[in-house]
């Protein structure tokens, strides 16, 4: 498990290494795929059981989301909150019913609201359009996406 985890933060580390020698563009979508990954991870540690699956996909949905902007604003705790909020939303929230968090030392605050539950036609996939609202030092940024429930229960961000 260590050398796993030390094989994590090498590979991380050399991540945001190389993200400062590229363009924003590339900052961004790699902010986002390192986010998607860290996200993913505190995802496993936060489920357990049959929820694990889906919180690992709930984190590295929120961490690629997160990272690709307002995650380069928001702390390791932030990311956490944000991860349960979302995957609440996703797995059990109506439409509209919004799933707040918040983070007490960072003052970092978030609500994500299912907007809308479909079925895809050819796969008879549940999917879940959603609005992930994050207010980072009194400043509010909006992102939106669709997911959609895969064949194991989990949930993989489509967009």
């Amino acid at each position: 498990m260590v050398k796993k985890f030390m094989s994590f933060v090498l590979i991380s580390s050399l991540s945001v290494g190389l993200l400062a020698c590229v363009g924003n563009n590339q900052k961004e979508q790699g902010g986002a795929v390192i986010g998607g990954v860290i996200g993913g991870i505190l995802g496993n540690k936060v489920g357990k059981g049959k929820g694990r699956v889906v919180a690992t996909a709930a984190g590295a949905a929120v961490g690629a989301l997160l990272g690709s902007h307002i995650g380069q604003k928001l702390d390791k705790y932030d990311r956490i909150y944000a991860s349960k909020a979302q995957q609440a939303a996703l797995e059990t929230n109506k439409v509209g019913q919004p799933s707040t968090w918040s983070n007490p030392d960072s003052g970092n605050s978030g609500v994500v609201i299912p907007t809308r539950t479909i079925i895809q036609k050819r796969s008879g996939q549940p999917c879940r359009e959603y609005q992930h609202t994050v207010t980072i030092g009194g400043k509010t940024e909006r992102a939106y996406g669709r997911a959609c429930r895969e064949a194991d229960g989990s949930w993989k961000i489509i967009n």
